[in-house]
């Protein structure tokens, strides 16, 4: 079914909970928390499709859009470690982590396009208008929301800020 192999089927179903999680941690923290239940298990479907892609690539820029989730990811992750970056830790975390996301979306949104409806995809030329115009918009996206994000940061930090010197002028 959709010209799919059964590592092909292991690949796009072990990272396909990815796309779900994204959107409840954007839509509820506003960024991807990786310190959280639903962040651990973006962690390991990211991984998993991540790692699975070097075994189901048709396309060299697949390996690279392998390569470079896996090191985002583990970067993203990590980075929260690291206790001298203070609050730009912070920032890192959550602008590598979108960059995970989008590079998610990218080739999901591209072998969809190319495979649905099976036997009469609605794209079968990388150059397609409509594969082009999905790219742009997925990218759009990334831009306008890391900005949003930026923004939303800074403001927390402002607001924590306040708070700690009120809660430190009244005692």
């Amino acid at each position: 079914m959709f010209g799919i192999s059964q590592l092909g089927w292991v690949h796009t179903l072990g990272s396909l909970p990815a796309i779900p999680l994204a959107v409840y941690m954007f839509a509820r923290h506003g960024r991807i928390v990786p310190r959280s239940r639903a962040g651990v298990a973006y962690f390991i479907s990211m991984l998993i499709g991540a790692t699975t892609v070097f075994l189901v690539a048709h396309q060299p820029v697949s390996y690279g859009i392998g390569a470079a989730t896996i090191v985002l990811l583990l970067t993203g992750y990590g980075i929260g470690h690291v206790s001298n970056l203070g609050n730009a830790g912070k920032y890192l975390e959550t602008i590598l982590l979108s960059l995970t996301a989008f590079l998610l979306m990218v080739p999901a949104v591209s072998e969809t396009l190319r495979r649905v409806p099976d036997g009469h995809p609605l794209v079968t030329d990388l150059n397609s208008p409509l594969l082009l115009g999905a790219q742009a918009c997925i990218l759009v996206i990334l831009v306008v929301g890391v900005t949003a994000q930026m923004i939303h940061l800074r403001r927390q930090g402002r607001l924590a800020a306040r708070s700690h010197h009120a809660k430190t002028f009244l005692e």
